[in-house]
């Protein structure tokens, strides 16, 4: 069966860091992403990445502050955020496909319950 289940998140200041991580379970899977949703809006494509882990997308508004990675010997995926921003509150979302790395959400086909990220002063 199939489990995805995010940790690391919590409450920063502007500016701070978090790592998230994302530990999955009944399955390998080629591509890898974060996603976020804010109340009130839809959910955004933050990053993605490709199992041998040479291959990378990111939102253009978090490249060059946030970094994903993937652990194929632990099945395991984080979003290292680095000089977050208020705009950066959301609860994080790790999604799992099977193909092709992508933006589109409908695209994943497992989820995780997401993690919560507040910054705030």
């Amino acid at each position: 069966q199939v489990q995805l289940v995010e940790s690391g998140g919590g409450v920063v200041q502007p500016g701070d860091s978090l790592r998230l991580s994302c530990a999955v379970s009944g399955r390998i899977f080629s591509v890898m992403g974060w996603f976020r949703q804010a109340p009130g809006k839809e959910r955004e494509f933050v990053a993605a990445i490709r199992r041998t882990a040479d291959t990378a997308l990111y939102a253009d508004f978090v490249k060059g502050r946030f970094t994903i990675s993937r652990d194929d010997a632990k099945n395991t995926v984080h979003l290292q955020m680095n000089i977050l921003k208020p705009e950066d509150t959301a609860v994080y979302f790790c999604a799992a496909d099977t193909s092709a790395v992508t933006k589109r959400a409908r695209s994943y086909d497992y989820w995780g319950q997401g993690t919560q990220v507040t910054v705030s002063s």
